[in-house]
């Protein structure tokens, strides 16, 4: 495996994550190897990829039994081991994260999504989470729902990072991106000092694509055919502008203003596995290669992005007039990009909790199967 692509990107000034995590990933110095030779600076997590680390690894063995011996609950035992494969990335990044001054070596850990719809439990289940993860370059993932902004705030002002997910629209992070503001806010008026606090943002990309894509098929015309796979790219190039408006607004200044070393929340690019076989499989990472911003992707698109990545001058997308004008084409042709945004939301948070469901089943049963054999 070539990595020129990989290597161009990270000089280029973003930030390669991994879009993965199991125990054999972390006992076969498999993490270590691909942070050392291909450029990986930080982890991210979601219920789907622990569930399918508990159903294929075998790694899991002996921490399962001796939870069971303990009588650790199903739930509790989800959540320890989750935690302890989250704590060892974490120690994997930690000369990252320091070498850098908190700019990377991020793992992002996800909040039980049965709760995106509730704050006070989000708030409790992500403090308990960092607490017991207890490394300091862990971000809790919460979900950019009305409930999980008001969460964001809250856990911001305790001091804990936060990673803003399930993004599919520029309203949901401009309240993200306030969300957050408005942490940094109240934790100055409680005497912390903001400026070690850290948030992302973080919008997925080829689900947007697949989601208007089929609403242009339905369409038919040649004009809906023309702005298939645009959209994804298009919208964020349109975050990266509102990144930049929103940083150069009073709220941001101000604060900034009384703290210079202060940390925007920065723009995570995820859900960069391409979906449609017509597209390039390495599209949504070496097509965004923007300074500042985190692109996180799973084993195989990292793998494609060294194989045959080519990072091209300009990057797609970048001409931010273009990018307004196929918005704009959706709506004439009668596509609401807000409403399949809102619902890209939903099916989203119902999807982790499915897998949260599905794999809370998996460990019962192997919890169940520890007991039989030590009975």
């Amino acid at each position: 495996m070539t990595d020129h692509a990989l290597k161009d990107l990270s000089e280029r000034g973003v930030s390669l994550y991994l879009d993965d995590i199991s125990r054999s990933r972390l006992d076969s110095g498999d993490l270590q190897r691909l942070i050392e030779r291909r450029h990986v600076v930080g982890v991210t997590t979601n219920p789907s990829i622990f569930k399918k680390a508990l159903e294929d690894g075998e790694g899991y063995d002996n921490t399962i039994g001796e939870l069971t011996r303990a009588g650790f609950s199903t739930t509790d035992a989800l959540r320890l081991l989750t935690c302890m494969d989250v704590r060892d990335a974490a120690d994997l990044l930690e000369p990252i994260h320091a070498e850098t001054k908190g700019h990377d070596g991020w793992v992002s850990l996800e909040v039980n999504p049965f709760y995106a719809h509730d704050t006070e439990a989000t708030v409790a289940e992500a403090s308990l989470l960092h607490w017991t993860v207890g490394r300091q370059n862990v971000m809790m993932k919460v979900p950019a729902t009305d409930a999980g902004l008001k969460a964001v705030t809250e856990l911001v002002s305790r001091g804990i990072p936060v990673n803003v997910t399930v993004i599919f629209s520029l309203n949901r992070y401009r309240q993200a991106a306030e969300a957050y503001m408005a942490g940094l806010e109240r934790a100055e008026k409680q005497g912390k000092n903001p400026t070690a606090i850290r948030s992302v943002a973080s919008f997925y990309l080829a689900r947007l694509d697949d989601a208007i894509d089929r609403e242009l098929d339905s369409v038919g015309t040649h004009d809906a055919e023309t702005l298939r796979g645009c959209i994804a790219l298009s919208h964020a190039h349109l975050a990266q502008a509102t990144y930049t408006e929103l940083h150069s607004g009073s709220k941001w200044e101000d604060l900034a203003r009384a703290h210079p070393d202060l940390k925007p929340q920065r723009l995570l690019w995820a859900s960069t596995s391409t979906k449609d076989d017509q597209y390039s499989d390495t599209r949504y990472v070496t097509n965004l290669a923007l300074p500042g911003c985190i692109n996180t992707m799973p084993e195989k698109t990292l793998r494609a992005v060294a194989d045959h990545g080519a990072v091209p001058n300009e990057p797609l997308g970048a001409d931010i007039a273009d990018a307004r004008t196929a918005l704009r084409n959706l709506d004439t042709l009668g596509i609401s990009f807000e409403k399949v945004a809102d619902r890209l939301e939903t099916e989203a948070v119902t999807g982790f909790e499915n897998a949260w469901r599905e794999i809370q089943e998996v460990l019962e049963t192997r919890m169940k199967r520890a007991r039989e054999q030590h009975a």
